[in-house]
């Protein structure tokens, strides 16, 4: 029997229901910002034997939450597991990010791709998620997560990361429909992997789409958007208030809020290019809202950094009838390694004294 949570505001948040305080989590909060992720790394050899160990990702996870009064933890794991567990050949380039060694460029490839055994290829991350549960001890809830079909599909076509996209932007204008069907599997991929994850613990879910924004318009709603919603509709996730919340974040995503609000989703991360008083109103309390501080504000004073958390929880409840309820603060995207661990406990605090 699972320990019951000692802390549920940030589920509590996403149901849309009354609140302690407004629950607050970081993306990248487990990072290179803290030393003790340094030394764990150092020790690990790399960043992949780190995330695929279960003990030092458990530790790792657990690291900002010793220092922070957070109210969840995050998987530490990274969004490329599937492509690396559907053969692709994930390593880490010093200095250039993940790279893949057999990218896919055609229908041919693309067909050969199935998806992973969650309790095999990526039994690491199931470990993973069952002992960080176990060691949170009902402290406060576990997220897992996914990238988003689209943003997996362009480390899998470019083969990394990429300025520009143009060899899966030529794909998706020359041949559609295989860039179609990498879309259709990564999307079964992500559903059994995010199923697995909540089988194992994970108490919320959270989709990643970092790229999305890259796409024009009629590009996301082609080749991003119609996978959101699928994974939103077709993951399992219980009932009540036993249902397991699902998150979808992305960069660039704000002209998109109202269809995202409608995917069937519970919360709806936004970047900090949209005020989350115009989020609030355009999402008419659909959803849950997580964000949306510019994380480079982490680089002003402690009085800079109070200053601007008030401002978002403000201008969420102004966009909200003056109401707090159904806000989970967070960055607009993730923490970058030069941050100020002493910074971060600044702005935790702030967002708790609201």
């Amino acid at each position: 029997m699972a320990a019951p949570l000692k802390n549920d505001n940030f589920l509590r948040a996403l149901r849309r229901e009354p609140v302690d305080h407004t629950p607050v989590w970081l993306m990248r909060q487990a990072g290179r910002y803290l030393p003790e992720y340094r030394a764990v790394r150092a020790k690990a050899g790399s960043f992949l034997a780190m995330a695929k160990n279960p003990e030092l990702a458990c530790e790792v996870t657990l690291q900002p939450l010793r220092r922070f009064p957070l109210d969840a933890a995050i998987l530490f794991s990274d969004i490329l597991t599937i492509p690396d567990a559907m053969g692709l050949g994930l390593y880490f380039a010093e200095g250039e990010g993940p790279k893949f060694e057999r990218p896919v460029r055609d229908a041919a490839a693309i067909a050969k791709l199935g998806v992973p055994d969650m309790e095999t290829e990526l039994r690491y991350v199931m470990d993973a998620v069952r002992t960080i549960r176990r060691e949170l001890d009902g402290s406060v809830p576990l997220i897992g997560f996914s990238g988003s079909p689209w943003t997996l599909a362009c480390y899998m076509v470019q083969g990394g990361g990429s300025k520009d996209y143009a060899t899966i932007k030529a794909m998706a204008l020359n041949d559609p429909k295989a860039l179609h069907a990498l879309l259709s599997v990564n999307t079964d991929a992500v559903i059994a992997y995010l199923a697995a994850q909540r089988a194992a613990g994970a108490q919320a879910l959270q989709v990643f789409d970092t790229w999305g924004g890259v796409l024009s318009p009629a590009m996301y709603r082609e080749f991003s958007l119609p996978y959101l919603v699928r994974i939103a509709r077709e993951l399992e996730r219980g009932e009540g208030a036993e249902r397991t919340p699902l998150i979808l974040f992305g960069k660039g995503n704000a002209p998109y809020l109202e269809e995202l609000a409608a995917s069937g989703c519970e919360g709806v991360g936004v970047d900090w290019t949209v005020t989350l008083e115009e989020a609030a109103r355009r999402t008419g309390g659909k959803v849950a809202l997580q964000g949306n501080l510019d994380p480079a504000m982490l680089y002003g004073s402690p009085g800079a950094i109070r200053t601007q958390a008030k401002a978002v929880l403000d201008s969420y409840a102004a966009g909200n009838g003056g109401s707090r309820d159904g806000h989970v603060f967070n960055l607009g995207h993730g923490m970058s390694p030069d941050m100020d661990p002493a910074h971060v406990a600044v702005l935790v605090d702030a967002v708790h004294a609201g």
